[in-house]
């Protein structure tokens, strides 16, 4: 009874060589995650500059006056 089952091998396998061997070192792993978020971070930035830059909705009253007054300049122009 005391024995590990397969499962606990290759479960203990597996962690060994996560921390100690091949490509996918807790290291090498954590550093890609890191770059991840801090690019994460970078692009939810740009795009709060970036929605900063477009112009907020007008009401109706808005954009009659500006009508209005578009049409009161070229009145002008054509005197």
């Amino acid at each position: 009874m005391g024995g590990l089952s397969i499962w606990h091998w290759i479960i203990v396998g597996a962690v060994v060589f996560i921390l100690f061997g091949g490509k996918f070192k807790i290291s090498d792993v954590m550093g890609d995650v890191a770059k991840g978020i801090k690019a994460f971070k970078k692009g939810m930035t740009e795009d709060d500059a970036a929605d900063g830059v477009k112009e907020t909705p007008k009401t109706l009253q808005h954009q009659a006056a500006e009508q209005a007054d578009r049409e009161k300049s070229s009145e002008t122009k054509k005197i």
